[in-house]
């Protein structure tokens, strides 16, 4: 396809290459990421995941050898050979990805014709291409691992697996065979003996990854449309790769204290009465909560920006109300607007020019919840901003957050045709082209109308999402069903999102789809509580499944893990201001911090939270004991304080009210009081639950709302112990008023009171 490599030119950071039948180039971002980039449509697309690039001048050196062109940084060696095949070496000459150069081999041959026969049956067929106009392989070693893609079906290793990167709503229960789900994060972690890399392949078309499923040979990514465009990332951990990567595509801004609450939601909270009642309801069975969701039922025959005055007669009463208990309402809006006459968001849109169109010109209508809708074509700058200044509507009526849901997007009657016209910022481009980004770029309108209206952190939701969104939205990993297999999967999903640069993300507690039972439950609250969005969320025509709709045992035990995570906030607060900074997700598979135990590599259900904490929830129905594996080093059970060596295996004994977690020696774990919803009191004195060991901890404090930590309005402490029981606390930064007044240690069994109003805040202190 692209011949001899005939020369190349230096610009800059940029190597341009001429081969006989096409041109590429190699572009050095930074001593360890590399693109790899070849233009073979007719445009260029605005990339939606790269939108601010580092401006990194990295010294590199290209000499021409006998038969390829060498490019070497400091970290890495890049050989480009004829063909356009590219092999990346590491700082020490080791092999690190090498460019497959056979041909692709079909295992398993089917005939159209058989295919349409077995259909017939209602089996889903789907015969795999010899080839792609986008199509990269590389090589496949035996020792290889695979993480990443986002939220794939499956367990967390990626290997022997085939996706396909194509947002689709799909409400079915989600098994390990599913090619397709509501995201689409084409990025790729490998790992293989201390050899880590990542590959982003930056394309919003539907794109195909087939991890060895195909053969053992090799591995490939491709796509159907699109340049030719990946990014390269190399580290000498993998922790490394997930910076790398963050660095290119943005990390999650720190959040509002409250999202960080328990959040109730069910689509079904019909009107006022049931809001109000739920609210009520929360506070007398003494479940912390922060938030309640409204799904589509709010709305006036469902069009967007409107409230429904029939079942609803005061919103900005009702939100006011509860506001003064605590709780904040988070609205449910879809993409389709309703097509009829006289509706505002309509006409204005319509008349505008805001809605796709099909490729004559006329305007698209497909069908969602309000029946024949149009659809805002969100790849234009001006539909974004109209969508975002709509949010003033739900702003202004006391709205503290938005769920955007069925924007992959969804349509009722068939899939939206991939010739229907959409934007790339200020040229034309095709549904085939957006349909990935949609999500993204309508998390993008929302996330920018709510800090202009609101103008504090904005919390946005979204169901689909494309590399990058972590900008803009939190995630949940949609329709789920209340059965265990669901269970068992959100770990792999979670843990891969993160990994995807995606760290603000959650499963629906409980499961959406099927009915729930109270152990599936309470084991689903005790992981739950783990993760960065805490929702319990459920489907119409499903059993209530608020934790007092069940026994009372049910009631307190799930009691005890909302309280839990409400004692945990400032922990995760903490991660999040770390992972501004080093792009690492809030909930992580082992194998983040230990890559080096071949027995991490492919552990499925556990997972940690930060580095100090180690989770390992009953995922099977009936147990009361599980096997635990802790990586090396000494570990303490969470909850009795026991002492546990790691590297080895161990029965826990996991009663139905117990949740086995583990901290890591010398761990500083940060805790507030039990409050019914984040900020009813004022939190003066700060709990440092301390693990025996050498530790370290950064503590972060703010308004917990605004963007005035952005102008040095927070505060910074650094906890240290260490094995003698010596305890340190230091101010690093003082710039937020609201200081804690005093520290409640808790260590070894024994409490100590530490008086930072009379005491220098920089003091050790031996513990007992």
């Amino acid at each position: 396809m692209f011949g001899k490599l005939r020369k190349y030119k230096t610009q800059n950071q940029n190597i341009s290459l001429e081969f006989e039948h096409q041109r590429g180039s190699i572009t050095i971002l930074s001593d360890s990421i590399v693109r790899v980039f070849s233009q073979m449509e007719d445009a260029v697309p605005v990339s939606k995941a790269i939108e601010h690039p580092a401006d990194q001048k990295a010294a590199y050196a290209a000499e021409r050898k006998e038969d390829y062109l060498e490019i070497r940084t400091s970290a890495l060696t890049v050989r480009v050979y004829d063909e356009f095949y590219v092999d990346f070496y590491g700082k020490n000459g080791d092999l690190l990805c090498r460019d497959y150069r056979g041909n692709r081999i079909h295992q398993t041959e089917l005939s159209s014709e058989f295919a349409d026969l077995m259909a017939q049956e209602g089996h889903q067929v789907t015969l795999e291409k010899e080839t792609h106009q986008v199509q990269v392989m590389k090589e496949l070693e035996e020792d290889q691992y695979f993480y990443g893609l986002g939220d794939r079906t499956g367990f967390l290793n990626k290997r022997g697996y085939a996706y396909e990167l194509w947002n689709t709503d799909d409400p079915a229960p989600h098994v390990d065979s599913f090619k397709t789900l509501y995201k689409s994060i084409p990025f790729l972690l490998s790992l293989r003996n201390g050899k880590p890399y990542g590959i982003f392949f930056d394309n919003t078309f539907r794109t195909y990854w087939n991890l060895g499923k195909e053969s053992q040979d090799y591995y490939y990514f491709a796509a159907d449309h699109g340049n030719l465009d990946y990014y390269f990332i190399a580290g000498e951990q993998l922790s490394d790769i997930v910076t790398g990567y963050t660095t290119l595509t943005g990390r999650a801004p720190r959040p509002q204290l409250w999202t960080l609450g328990y959040q109730q939601s069910r689509w079904g909270y019909e009107t006022e009465a049931q809001v109000r009642e739920l609210a009520a309801s929360m506070r007398q069975h003494r479940v912390p909560c922060d938030v309640i969701h409204l799904d589509i039922d709010y709305m006036e025959r469902y069009k967007v920006f409107t409230w429904d005055q029939d079942s609803y007669s005061n919103p900005a009463k009702m939100m006011a109300d509860l506001a003064e208990d605590g709780f904040k309402i988070v609205t449910i809006i879809d993409p389709g607007v309703k097509v009829e006459k006289g509706y505002p968001i309509y006409e204005e849109g319509k008349k505008k020019g805001y809605f796709v169109t099909t490729p004559e010109g006329e305007l698209y209508i497909n069908q969602v919840w309000p029946g024949d809708s149009a659809y805002p074509d969100f790849g234009a700058p001006k539909v974004r901003k109209w969508w975002a200044d709509n949010q003033k509507f739900l702003v202004d009526l006391g709205v503290r957050g938005v769920w955007n849901d069925m924007n992959e997007p969804a349509s009722f009657k068939g899939e939206i045709p991939d010739d229907v016209v959409f934007s790339d910022e200020n040229r034309k481009a095709t549904h085939a082209e957006i349909h990935n980004a949609y999500g993204h770029l309508m998390s993008r309108a929302t996330y920018e109308g709510l800090k202009k209206h609101d103008r504090r952190r904005p919390f946005v939701i979204t169901r689909a999402c494309y590399a990058g969104s972590q900008k803009y939205t939190t995630a949940w990993t949609g329709d789920n069903h209340s059965i265990w297999a669901h269970l068992q999967m959100q770990i792999s999903q979670l843990c891969n999102l993160g990994l995807s640069g995606m760290s603000f993300v959650g499963t629906d507690v409980g499961g959406f789809g099927s009915d729930t039972t109270p152990e599936l439950l309470t084991r689903w609250v005790q992981a739950g509580c783990f993760s960065p969005l805490f929702r319990n969320h459920s489907n119409k025509g499903t059993v209530q499944q608020e934790p007092w709709q069940f026994d009372e045992k049910t009631l307190g035990i799930y009691r005890t893990y909302v309280e839990l995570r409400y004692q945990l906030i400032p922990y995760f607060y903490d991660l999040f201001v770390g992972h501004e900074k080093d792009g690492l997700p809030i909930l992580r598979p082992l194998v983040l911090h230990y890559e080096e135990d071949p027995y991490v590599r492919e552990l499925n259900e556990e997972f940690l939270v930060g580095e100090q904490l180690l989770v390992a929830p009953v995922v099977m129905q009936g147990e009361t004991k599980r096997m635990v594996y802790l990586p090396k080093g000494i570990w303490y059970d969470f909850w009795t304080g026991e002492k546990q060596a790691g590297g080895t295996h161990f029965i826990a004994d996991a009663p139905i009210e117990v949740c086995p977690v583990y901290a890591k020696a010398g761990s500083i774990i940060p805790m507030y009081p039990v409050q019914s919803y984040v900020g009813e009191t004022t939190v003066s004195q700060l709990t440092l639950k301390i693990f025996e060991g050498n530790g370290t901890y950064i503590h972060n404090q703010d308004d917990g709302e605004t963007f005035a930590y952005e102008e040095g309005a927070y505060n910074q402490y650094r906890f240290t112990i260490n094995e003698a029981g010596e305890f340190t606390c230091e101010l690093l930064h003082g710039g937020y008023e609201n200081r804690y007044q005093t520290l409640r240690i808790c260590y070894r069994g024994y409490e100590t009171i530490v008086d930072l109003a009379k005491e220098e805040v920089k003091k050790t202190y031996l513990t007992p």
